[in-house]
């Protein structure tokens, strides 16, 4: 690829990796624009840079991707999910969309760099990695110049996925909880990876196919030995293996959950990944640009770490506790003022309201409650159901104060055991912005 190749279209730009891949190659001098499904997010998560709004699952014709490639001289695959939310998603993003890319790249000319996984390929164990698979053989078969990079387990400043998983485990106090604890992991730092990308773009790498991991396997229990260590955590007093037939049922209810829009590091695709281990040869990388891959530890070293790493690591660790608390809180809260209606009316008809409307008053904000706390499982709408819930708590405490203040004096507490699940509601709607 020519050092003039300097038009750089990013697919997935505002992704764990995508993200750093658009800063290094401008840090690079290069003119990038990022392509993804929200022009909000990339406003927020790369300000300043020219994006397009584009699906995947809308681009799978070669006709569909001219406009994008408009004076393009190169693009970057980023773009990628792990497992179905919907069916036939992974064939969509993965094979179809990449496979009309190419396509339409090798009619122009236009280079890719295809960000694989290592491992991916007709065999591999899982979906997720034989539909990456097709999606490199067919911008093979389209003949586009290209390289196809197949990194293992990319740890960077930032976690999402496997690394966010990583984090997660090791904020465990006192314990090291670990399923899987032999399998292998090559790891590669998002440095590296995104100094392979320039490299590609830049004609220093030749075209071809290159697994970016460090040189030696280790545990999935010595990287998460080494994780706890960067993060600042004590060591933990013991390693907890946890059993393997625990592993499905887990899975099971990570794919449920995926089913409402969670994208779980514990679904099935995730486990399967981690059982078959990350792994892939460095050497035809490193006989390629004179040197490999670093190490974890060295990986580590330079990524800064501190109260902040340690706060998202245990707070990501608490987000799923505290969506439940908040789901069965207010779901409890709306089954027991309809199975209690006659006694909440009558806090208001003692206040001077008429019974109809009291009881029409208890069966609405019972059914609210409920509406809410069924609302904050469907992940789309759950930051919203966080914010609906402190609403109605304020509500709450206003209509109650102006109706019925001699509640605060309550010695059981009703009004004031309102405040932590108002501010509960408010924390959590801030741990579910995931970017």
């Amino acid at each position: 690829m020519a050092e003039s190749a300097k038009r750089v279209l990013v697919l997935g730009a505002c992704g764990f990796v995508g993200a750093e891949v658009v800063r290094a190659l401008r840090a690079a001098g290069m003119h990038v624009t990022g392509l993804g499904r929200s022009a909000v997010q990339a406003a927020r998560v790369l300000p300043g840079v020219p994006f397009v709004q584009g699906d995947l699952l809308q681009l799978l014709q070669p006709e569909e991707w001219v406009p994008l490639l408009q004076g393009a001289d190169a693009v970057v695959n980023c773009a990628g999910i792990l497992q179905d939310m919907a069916p036939g998603e992974l064939e969509a993003v993965h094979h179809t969309a990449i496979a009309a890319l190419g396509v339409a790249c090798a009619e122009r000319n236009i280079a890719v760099v295809q960000i694989s996984a290592a491992g991916a390929g007709p065999d591999a164990g899982t979906e997720f990695m034989r539909s990456k698979g097709r999606g490199d053989a067919a911008l093979q078969a389209a003949g586009v110049p290209l390289r196809i990079l197949k990194p293992g387990l990319v740890i960077g400043q930032n976690a999402y996925g496997g690394t966010g998983l990583l984090r997660m485990l090791a904020a465990v106090p006192l314990v090291q909880p670990v399923a899987l604890a032999d399998a292998p992991v090559q790891c590669i730092g998002m440095a590296d990876l995104a100094a392979a990308v320039v490299a590609a773009l830049r004609g220093e790498l030749p075209q071809g196919t290159f697994d970016l991991v460090e040189d030696q396997p280790q545990t999935l229990a010595e990287v998460l030995a080494e994780t706890r260590a960067w993060l600042g955590f004590a060591p933990a007093g013991w390693l907890l293996r946890l059993p393997d037939w625990l592993l499905p049922p887990v899975a099971g209810c990570a794919d449920a959950l995926g089913r409402l829009g969670w994208r779980s590091p514990l679904r099935s695709t995730a486990m399967a990944e981690i059982r078959s281990g990350a792994r892939g040869d460095p050497a035809p990388y490193r006989a390629a640009m004179g040197q490999g891959i670093a190490s974890l530890k060295a990986i580590y070293q330079p990524l800064p770490s501190g109260r902040a790493q340690r706060l998202d690591a245990r707070m990501a660790l608490l987000m799923p506790a505290a969506v439940a608390v908040l789901s069965l809180f207010w779901l409890a809260s709306g089954v027991v003022g309809l199975w209690q209606l006659e006694a909440a009316a009558k806090v208001l008809a003692d206040a001077g309201w008429g019974s109809p409307p009291a009881k029409a008053s208890v069966a609405f904000w019972s059914l609210a409650d409920i509406a809410l706390g069924l609302a904050i499982l469907w992940r789309p709408w759950a930051a919203r159901a966080c914010l609906g819930m402190a609403a109605v708590s304020l509500i709450y405490l206003t209509a109650a104060t102006v109706v019925t203040p001699q509640m605060w004096a309550d010695p059981l507490g009703p009004l004031v055991k309102v405040l932590p699940g108002l501010l509960l509601a408010l924390i959590t709607h801030q741990l579910l912005q995931e970017r």
